[in-house]
């Protein structure tokens, strides 16, 4: 089965040219982020609750320990068809509660069945961005243990190690990027043969970054007959070659047009002058709430960062030339409150949600619709209020307005300058403190001490230390007392081998002789002057190398016979050289 989700309900923004495993991401923490939202923030009329859907009690009574009680109107829209194991086409705005839309049915049905082969999961949800993957992995987690359901996720920027050993161990639902999964799968520890249901959220956005012969590829491995969930902004183009050729008979559910923009929100259109670009957006920057602003590339993300950092505004960047561990500590950092600024790309920042944030900023105006929806899709999520603001050079307003135009967008147009009123009440803006900020201060080095003074692991004088006595010593008395000039270590005790120094050999063992003297009458006496080891044999001896005399052919050749110029019988040995030969000499031709 697979699911389609969505994409403007999940407006996402990560900016980051994607490999095989990219989605360039960071880990969001709300979980239940996209799908849920305190019952006091909600402001749909009441209606059936999950158990009258045909949810399973003991999701429903897991959903209950997580504050979840009331379905979001795309939930109640789309899981009687999803858990009736229908193919459903979803679409619902921003922030409407996806995540659970397409989760409950597939915790549903996985948890009906038996546990997970090795290596072959039973359901699949694959997702553009790691963020938005991790998002999913948070939200049902929680849900997927009450009932004995193993979630993990597959994607790029991290080692493969753990997630090949949770294939391996058997893991029922695998939340993907589609680089990862292939690579996986590549590798033989993934195979899709055993699935039952498939999830395919922001199916627009998958195609806009190019995901889209991935995908289809990852889809044809999976059985024909399997359910298929798709959530996606718009059904045109690309994605409805999708639903084509891998749905059946799908029921379409839609809770908002494409081109709506979320009407809790506020859109306002900012005219400044071009060097006034830089002031304004630091002032908004320092204004208290939470706020996200976007730039159109990495470079343009670090720029405007490090700017703020200087004028004592602190900022994160998010995007893909980030590596997975600090985009990671980035958006904890902003959804703790540790800062309240993050900048970012458009597929960054796709799927993020963080709760609170009142602000977004296009320091850059997208130039796609869809791209100013998912921006603007940061805020006013899940019932809550908020203000996106666009900054718009007088070069751009063209252009500008009618990209708003076909996103379904009527701003509010207001000619500002820095330090204007009309700027401090549309955004709250504030003066910067002009302190630069120190991100992360060096480790202090450690103080110099006096001298003399006991360093780590010195000793005091005078105490004995842990195991205290020479090297090798043995405590007094565990093997009797030892007095003054007792062995040291390697010594052998008194009168084992009789008392010697190290290395002595025994006596009478080989004879009364020095350290590698040959035994007395092994090879013979050797008279006074015999020459000792390398020695160069003495007059008349031959030389390395020299030819025993005439006629010997082996065995010992006696040194004193060197080879002359002549025979013994006193004719010349003209008949190989004449003279003696010289090493590297040529020999001379014979003459006859």
């Amino acid at each position: 089965m697979t699911i389609f989700a969505d994409a403007s309900t999940f407006p996402s923004v990560l900016d980051t040219p994607i490999d095989t495993d990219t989605a360039d991401a960071d880990t969001v923490d709300a979980g239940t982020a996209d799908t849920v939202g305190s019952d006091t923030d909600r402001t749909e009329p009441a209606g059936p609750d999950f158990a009258a859907l045909g949810l399973p009690q003991p999701l429903v009574r897991a959903l209950a320990r997580e504050g979840i009680t009331t379905p979001f109107e795309i939930q109640r829209a789309t899981l009687p068809d999803a858990l009736a194991g229908r193919d459903v086409l979803g679409r619902g705005q921003t922030g409407s509660g996806k995540t659970l839309a397409f989760g409950l049915p597939v915790l549903t049905r996985v948890s009906a069945g038996d546990r997970a082969r090795p290596l072959h999961p039973k359901a699949l949800i694959l997702v553009p961005t790691r963020e938005l993957a991790m998002q999913v992995n948070d939200a049902l987690m929680p849900l997927g243990r009450s009932v004995g359901v193993f979630l993990k996720t597959a994607v790029g920027g991290v080692p493969y190690d753990r997630q090949i050993d949770s294939l391996r161990r058997g893991v029922e639902i695998i939340v993907a990027t589609p680089g990862r999964l292939g690579d996986l799968i590549d590798r033989g520890v993934c195979v899709l043969d055993d699935i039952e249901i498939t999830v395919l959220d922001e199916a627009d956005q998958m195609a806009d970054m190019g995901f889209l012969p991935e995908v289809t590829e990852l889809l044809a491995k999976t059985p024909a007959d399997a359910q298929r969930l798709l959530f996606s902004a718009t059904l045109d183009g690309d994605v409805d070659a999708l639903v084509k050729r891998f749905m059946t008979d799908p029921v379409t559910h839609s809770t908002a047009p494409a081109t709506a923009a979320v009407s809790t929100m506020d859109h306002h259109l900012l005219l400044i002058p071009p060097h006034d670009k830089f002031p304004v957006a630091a002032s908004i920057a320092a204004r208290q709430g939470r706020t996200m602003m976007f730039a159109r590339t990495q470079m343009g993300v670090d720029r405007l960062v490090e700017q703020l950092a200087a004028v004592g505004v602190r900022a994160g960047a998010l995007h893909g030339g980030k590596t997975q561990r600090v985009r990671t500590r980035t958006l904890a950092e902003f959804k703790e409150g540790r800062m309240n600024v993050l900048v970012a790309t458009d597929v960054a920042a796709r799927g993020i949600h963080v709760d609170g944030v009142s602000l977004v900023v296009h320091v850059d105006p997208p130039k796609d619709p869809k791209d100013y929806l998912h921006r603007a899709g940061r805020t006013a999520r899940a019932g809550e209020s908020g203000a996106v603001v666009t900054l718009v050079l007088p070069k751009q307003r063209r252009t500008t307005l009618g990209m708003l135009e076909k996103a379904g967008v009527e701003p509010a147009q207001t000619r500002v300058r820095a330090g204007d009123a009309a700027l401090a009440e549309i955004t709250g803006a504030a003066e910067p403190s002009g302190v630069p900020v120190v991100d992360e201060p060096p480790a202090p080095r450690r103080p110099e001490r006096p001298r003399g003074e006991r360093r780590y692991g010195d000793r005091p004088q005078g105490q004995r230390r842990y195991g205290d006595r020479s090297y090798g010593d043995r405590p007094q008395g565990d093997r009797g007392e030892r007095g003054y000039g007792s062995r040291s270590y390697g010594d052998r005790p008194q009168g084992d081998r009789g008392g010697r120094s190290f290395g002595d050999r025994p006596q009478g063992d080989r004879g009364d002789r020095s350290y590698g003297d040959r035994p007395q009458g092994d090879r013979g006496e050797r008279p006074y002057g015999d020459r000792g080891y390398g020695d160069r044999p003495g007059y008349g001896e031959r030389r390395f190398g020299e030819r025993a005399g005439h006629g010997e052919r082996g065995g010992s050749r006696p040194g004193a016979e060197r080879r002359t110029p002549y025979r013994q019988d006193g004719r010349p040995r003209d008949d190989r050289w004449q003279g003696e030969r010289r090493f590297g000499e040529r020999r001379p031709t014979r003459t006859h």
